[in-house]
């Protein structure tokens, strides 16, 4: 009786935590989101990139682990520990795969790992270059969960360090869409006549082009790097954005509040802005979700044509690039584990996507 009504957005939230896939989805999401903010804090090679190359144990199967010597610089590394944390370490220091060592006369001798069964070479450094001359410290067992790529860098590293460029320039791409989509959809669905025409002119043009040959154009034009695919595939997804706005608008703009809003004399940004974009921002965010999938795609394949993050940045399409010919030779684990990282990831967006047309479909 004298309970009050909960509001639109309880309901909503409401009916979203009913969704199973949808709450896993969003958990899922979040998980990966700390991976990438903090991906140098859980790799177990925190270089930068996860660059460590030791091409003696190239190609090695999950869980190969191998006796590591680190041979120390006397350059120092001046880092900050903010770099440190979320760039990475500048590593100066050596990392030699040993099959065996001892410890003579002052002099360590230690053998270098080789594959196969054959005989490393021998090499001896005497004890004054380790600090202290403490030599257990800088011999450690070293285990590689997913294994060695191609060049003998950790897998697990890689993996976890490229999470940060597939996870971001979904949240950059899909910030640049809504900014340039909201804006062209709200002028052609509120003001038509000529500016609804301009505007769908430069949206069915653009729609016309191959989105993969339009984020090519506009990556080679900006060149090759990390936040130029970000802008790329942000100039590219707006349309989907500006036609979804353009029609909720033309069908809003009708309503009575809006004529009410018009009626006392208020601003066409402010009618816009406060009371249209609000009541129509529930599609908005299920297309967004839909984007933000389609981009982790398409920079994996320009990663892959070559195009999009270079190297030696971590990136999963670039690491199914580097390893995609493993599948036929007996490694396909190589490229399967970051293909499976792309899936997952862009599963739990379409997934979480849907969950949210769902919640905030006021006819259900």
């Amino acid at each position: 009786m004298g309970s009050t009504p909960n509001s639109l957005k309880q309901l909503a939230l409401q009916k979203f935590k009913k969704n199973f896939w949808g709450v896993f989805s969003f958990y899922f999401i979040i998980f990966v989101g700390l991976i990438s903010v903090f991906a140098y804090v859980f790799a177990p090679d925190n270089s930068q990139y996860a660059n460590q190359m030791h091409l003696s144990i190239h190609s090695k199967a999950p869980g190969f682990e191998v006796t590591m010597l680190t041979l120390p610089s006397k350059i120092k590394n001046e880092q900050s520990v903010f770099s440190k944390l979320f760039f990475g370490v500048k590593n100066t220091d050596t990392e030699v795969p040993i099959s065996n060592y001892n410890v003579e006369a002052n002099t360590l001798h230690y053998t270098e790992y080789t594959a196969d069964g054959l005989k490393g070479v021998e090499k001896a450094i005497p004890l004054s270059s380790f600090p202290n001359a403490n030599i257990e410290a800088h011999i450690k067992q070293k285990s590689f969960v997913f294994g060695t790529d191609k060049y003998g860098r950790d897998l697990l590293s890689r993996v976890l360090v490229g999470a940060r460029i597939s996870f971001f320039i979904g949240f950059v791409a899909v910030f640049i869409s809504l900014c340039i989509g909201v804006l062209m959809g709200s002028l052609a669905g509120y003001f038509g006549g000529k500016v609804d025409a301009v505007i769908m002119w430069i949206i069915n043009v653009t729609w016309s082009i191959p989105t993969l040959l339009l984020v090519i154009a506009i990556t080679l034009a900006l060149g090759k790097g990390f936040w130029q695919v970000f802008i790329a595939v942000g100039l590219t997804m707006w349309v989907e954005v500006a036609r979804v706005v353009r029609g909720q608008i033309i069908s809003t703009k009708q309503m009575q509040y809006v004529t009410a809003a018009k009626a006392l004399g208020y601003t066409d940004y402010r009618i816009i802005t406060k009371h249209i974009l609000p009541n129509i921002m529930a599609p908005v965010i299920v297309i967004s979700a839909a984007n933000f999938a389609a981009a982790i795609l398409i920079e994996s394949g320009l990663s892959f044509l070559g195009i999009g993050a270079q190297p030696p940045m971590a990136s999963w399409g670039a690491m199914i690039k580097d390893h995609y010919n493993y599948i036929i030779l007996g490694k396909p684990y190589l490229a399967m584990i970051p293909g499976l990282c792309i899936m997952s990831l862009v599963m739990a967006f379409m997934l979480i996507g849907n969950a949210l047309r769902d919640a905030l479909d006021v006819k259900g």
